[in-house]
């Protein structure tokens, strides 16, 4: 039996560039290629997906690369990243390398040298993705193996498994406005029907637990009529 094809997120706001990627990583490197053209698009990928390789653009329409390497990197993620950018001057490979990158490729490329990179850092990682363990947010620490929250402190937080869901998905999307009908899908399942109002329950008693209050470096708004947003200072 054969092993699934290596995948990879492409993430590249250029139509152009970004539909010539994807047919020479399918047709040519035998690679499965899910797309995604913002920061935002990014995050909701790696939310729900894991990838043997993150093809990233620096310069992106809600954010750049760097920042967004740098933040994966600081949650968790050991992903392998190649940037792919016009900006190739010293000082931006070095800042790519810093935030986190493992590859750093100019833009035009030439095919065969993008086959050959994106197979050695496939190569690298085993083809196997490696999941995140750890996410951190305002000095609390999540250990997704284990299930455990702790407060910056060190203290356990007692959450039920659906809190727990919850937490991780917000920690994960931080700063993205999140709908209700979005938040219910991730975390209580697509075919599960649930009252909408139920999330605003949950997010009542996570904010309890964790000991939110006006100072906490990380707040849970409402955005009327719509969902919830995290907020994470520093992030």
């Amino acid at each position: 039996m054969n092993s699934p094809a290596p995948t990879i997120l492409l993430v590249e706001d250029d139509l152009n560039l970004r539909l010539a990627l994807r047919d020479n990583l399918e047709n040519q490197g035998g690679y499965g290629v899910e797309e995604a053209t913002t920061v935002a698009e990014a995050r909701a990928h790696l939310a729900r997906s894991t990838f043997q390789l993150i093809l990233l653009d620096v310069m992106l329409p809600d954010g750049d690369g760097y920042t967004l390497c740098r933040t994966l990197r600081q949650e968790g993620v050991t992903t392998p990243v190649l940037m792919l950018t016009a900006r190739t001057l010293e000082d931006d490979v070095v800042r790519g390398f810093e935030a986190g990158a493992q590859d750093y490729l100019g833009k035009p490329y030439r095919l065969r040298e993008l086959l050959a990179r994106v197979g050695a850092l496939v190569r690298r990682g085993g083809g196997v993705p490696v999941p995140v363990q750890v996410l951190r947010f305002a000095g609390y620490r999540m250990d997704l193996d284990r299930r455990k929250v702790e407060t910056p402190e060190g203290k356990t937080v007692e959450l039920t498994r659906t809190e727990f869901d919850l937490l991780a998905f917000f920690v994960r999307e931080r700063e993205r406005v999140l709908r209700r009908d979005e938040i219910l899908d991730a975390v209580w399942g697509r075919d599960v029907v649930v009252d909408p109002h139920t999330v605003d329950n949950f997010v009542s008693s996570l904010k309890r637990k964790l000991g939110w209050n006006s100072a906490s470096r990380f707040a849970l708004q409402t955005v009327r009529g719509v969902g919830y947003r995290m907020e994470i200072e520093g992030a």
